[in-house]
């Protein structure tokens, strides 16, 4: 690049040899160079690509042909600067000016090309689980941070500015920070992880080592928020959803839910028949699942009854409430019809009387 910057000095020089004269002829030929970039970029490649059914090329060449139409401008500007021949002091300003003006341009391009990209990549949730909707802003933040800092960086090795000192003030003030923002910054990378690893999504009906139930209404970056079944909304600091167990009854194969009907019928009842009626009960019941069908259980023989679970699935867990109040009432009231007794807790107490060495009766209870 320098052997050819300097040929066409001097073939300028041979043409032209006033500087003035020479740095107009410099601005005039990359003016007509942009020009035809220009020409290039507008008829050639942008009729090439919209021929394309991607409509992100299309926008990748709006954000760049800007900036490369006015860097040409500028690398010409900055020639003709050097062919006039300014002072040291003067000729340092104007070349890092201009290249001041490139760098902020091409910082602002880049952000926007990426904010471009992570919209494109938020839109296909199926391949990309942390990027979505609703971390665009702190990916789009985090970019805006790193290339302004880049374009600082750029800036102040272009003007000759000594970094030693910033970058030791900035290391310690930003342990500070890191300090001072610890249970921040650890909300802020497990909401991340959350988003990425994908435990649970909004609307799944999640429960906590803790005990809490509910619905998830929002996973943002510092918090998750449910809502439980009594309408109250939590939030919870995605730090402590990082590193505590959690129940998701919407995940697995399907969202459909287990539910467990318990009940105990007396010594001596005919069980085949309560198989039926448990099984008659939770089929021609309109909220219970045909397929997984219900089925019934012999659990054990209970001090009391024999204990036997009838199992069935609901649709969605927050179903599970509502079913299971209903289901209970309906084999009760069958099992009220059909004379199958449901016991209660029983202790048989045996008195035993005896009659001491002295003469006095003792009695004995044996339970």
């Amino acid at each position: 690049m320098n052997l050819t910057k300097e040929q066409l000095l001097e073939y300028l020089t041979q043409i032209a040899p006033n500087h003035y004269l020479k740095a107009f002829l410099i601005i005039v030929l990359f003016l007509f160079l942009s020009k035809i970039i220009d020409v290039i970029i507008t008829r050639v490649i942008a009729k090439w690509i919209k021929q394309t059914q991607l409509k992100l090329d299309d926008k990748i060449l709006d954000i760049f042909h800007r900036p490369v139409f006015i860097s040409i401008i500028l690398f010409g500007l900055a020639i003709a600067a050097e062919s006039i021949e300014f002072k040291e002091s003067i000729n340092f300003f104007t070349i890092s000016g201009l290249q001041t003006i490139a760098i902020f341009l091409w910082a602002f391009a880049a952000l926007r090309f990426f904010k471009l990209l992570l919209t494109y990549l938020s839109s296909d949730k199926h391949r990309f689980h942390i990027i979505q909707d609703r971390t665009l802003p702190l990916f789009q933040n985090l970019f805006l941070i790193v290339l302004t800092g880049l374009a600082i960086y750029i800036m102040f090795l272009v003007w000759d500015i000594d970094l030693t000192a910033w970058v030791a003030s900035a290391g310690i003030l930003g342990l500070a920070i890191s300090f001072a923002a610890k249970d921040t910054l650890a909300n802020l990378f497990s909401g991340v992880f959350i988003m990425a690893d994908s435990p649970y999504q909004l609307g799944d009906f999640i429960v906590l080592d803790s005990g809490e139930r509910g619905a998830v209404t929002n996973i943002g970056i510092r918090s998750t928020r449910i809502l439980t079944r009594d309408d109250v909304e939590i939030t919870i600091p995605n730090s402590i959803m990082g590193n505590t167990k959690i129940t998701n009854e919407a995940g697995g194969r399907h969202e459909k839910y287990r539910i467990r009907v318990k009940v105990g019928v007396a010594y001596g009842s005919d069980i085949d028949k309560v198989h039926e009626i448990l099984i008659t009960v939770a089929t021609n019941f309109p909220n219970v699942c045909k397929i997984p069908s219900p089925r019934v259980r012999f659990r054990a023989f209970g001090n009391s009854s024999l204990d036997h679970e009838l199992l069935c699935w609901v649709e969605t867990p927050v179903l599970r409430g509502k079913v299971l109040h209903e289901l209970n009432t309906a084999v009760y009231k069958q099992f009220a019809q059909k004379n199958i007794e449901i016991p209660f807790p029983q202790q048989d107490i045996h008195i035993k009387s005896t009659v001491a060495s002295d003469g006095d009766t003792i009695n004995k209870e044996h339970v």
